[in-house]
């Protein structure tokens, strides 16, 4: 598939997710099969004022490409000076603004999902920052109760220039709970033009193919799931192209990969005891016995006390 002029190899795009898409995880989904990565979402905010935990959220390197950086606000002038900066100094392959981010701290500054409630200030914003760039821009959505003003969103945003939207079949008050809702995603994707990434549900192999072919929408964006299982993208990758399944890893192969990211964690100096954690729990997840092993990492001290617990249960 193509966005704007960016060839993109696959349908498989790895969601923006705080504290989780750091690089390490990035360049994992991407050898595993992701076409697509995007950052942690970074504050335009605080990117113009140079903020050194912005400025770390924000830095790739050349083998996550292509990748997408995502920016919130609520500030039309930022928004552009962000964009523009990101697009000069990093030069990544997409820009993607957040007009779906649920979270109580990024809505009450009027980010986020609060951008769809004033549709005029949204095609706004987003004519401002697609008439600044040259690279492809993308929004990433969520939907709301009432269908047609779904369509009216999207629509505005196509005839602002994006030149493709992501959305996340919930609504803000959903959060991550419930079904997500592909017919409201269909029902965009028949009315517009540009490419429509479909989020949410995206769970293994049998969900992505009746999420393509159900909606018709281009590509899939691929969240949750992938925590503590990029190989996910390879097993969908393989299934799309083949319609068979790829056997399942096994315990001692899924560790492995757990230990890949820590590798890649400790080479480009992003080894947080707490993103450690929660990587080597959800690692374990659906193992027999991963019970008390995911105790015991949430009671380590160290990076070293999780090594050593993660290759204890390799070997036992």
């Amino acid at each position: 598939m193509k966005i704007k002029n960016l060839v993109i190899k696959n349908k498989l795009f790895l969601a923006p997710m705080s504290n989780v898409t750091t690089l390490p995880f990035r360049l994992l989904c991407k050898k595993y099969g992701a076409g697509v990565v995007y950052s942690e979402m970074i504050n335009a905010d605080a990117f113009i004022m140079d903020s050194k935990k912005t400025l770390k959220r924000s830095f790739f390197i050349e083998e996550e490409r292509p990748i997408g950086i995502q920016i919130s606000g609520s500030d039309k002038k930022n928004l552009v000076l962000a964009s523009k900066k990101i697009e000069i100094e990093l030069k990544p392959d997409i820009l993607d603004i957040n007009i779906g981010c649920p979270a109580y701290n990024v809505m009450k500054t009027g980010s986020g999902a609060k951008l769809l409630n004033d549709i005029n200030k949204l095609g706004d914003l987003v004519k401002s920052i697609s008439e600044s760039l040259n690279i492809p821009f993308t929004c990433k959505i969520r939907i709301t109760t009432d269908e047609n003003y779904n369509v009216s969103i999207a629509k505005t945003i196509e005839k602002s220039g994006a030149n493709a939207i992501t959305v996340h079949g919930r609504t803000a008050n959903q959060k991550y709970s419930g079904k997500a809702n592909w017919d409201i995603v269909k029902k965009i994707k028949n009315e517009v033009k540009i490419p429509i990434i479909l989020n949410g549900d995206i769970i293994d192999e049998k969900s992505a193919k009746n999420a393509l072919g159900s909606t018709g929408c281009d590509a899939l964006m691929i969240g949750r799931a992938s925590v503590g299982d990029p190989y996910l993208f390879n097993r969908i990758n393989y299934f799309l192209k083949n319609e068979k399944y790829l056997p399942d890893l096994s315990k001692k192969e899924k560790i492995i990969i757990f230990f890949e990211f820590l590798e890649l964690a400790k080479k480009h100096d992003c080894l947080y005891i707490t993103n450690i954690k929660m990587h080597a729990q959800h690692f374990t997840k659906s193992i027999v016995g991963s019970t008390v092993i995911r105790k015991q990492i949430s009671e380590s001290k160290n990076i070293e006390d999780i090594e050593l617990i993660m290759k204890n249960f390799i070997n036992n």
